[in-house]
């Protein structure tokens, strides 16, 4: 927590006011960073068609997911637990408009759901961080658009 605060240039009384345990900090990042993806949905689909967005929005997926897997021991299981139930409804719904947005276009088929997708993505989490890291979601991501493309 100190290096926080001297990071973000406050001091250690600052940051534990605002955030008391370090749990409590972890999880105003990942909502953060929750309300930015969800966010990020209907504005790329307001610049792109509906697959270019949605393999946009993959791509941010990818790299939260890369962030969070260099997160994972940094709070408890508890605190795991509450970061995925909090995050998990606001990801499907996103998911859901990008979705949506594709079948009313007919690019993708309109029988996969949103939460089937996401199971599909689960890889973006248990991906090791290497030198390979980026090139696997980039093949991946493609063989699962290339799935969800209407046939």
């Amino acid at each position: 927590m100190h290096a926080v605060a001297k990071a973000a240039g406050v001091g250690q009384a600052t940051l534990y006011r605002h955030f008391p345990t370090r749990e409590a900090l972890v999880l105003a990042v990942h909502r953060h960073d929750v309300d930015e993806l969800v966010r990020a949905a209907p504005q790329l689909l307001g610049q792109h068609p509906p697959v270019e967005a949605l393999r946009a929005w993959l791509d941010l997926l990818a790299r939260y997911g890369r962030i969070k897997h260099g997160l994972s021991g940094a709070f408890h299981a508890a605190t795991h637990a509450q970061l995925a139930e909090e995050g998990y409804q606001p990801v499907v719904g996103a998911i859901a408009t990008l979705l949506a947005a594709g079948v009313a276009e007919g690019s993708l088929r309109d029988d996969v759901g949103a939460e089937e997708l996401l199971l599909l993505v689960g890889f973006l989490w248990r991906l090791e961080v290497d030198a390979e890291r980026d090139r696997r979601v980039a093949a991946l991501l493609d063989v699962v658009l290339s799935g969800l493309a209407r046939r």
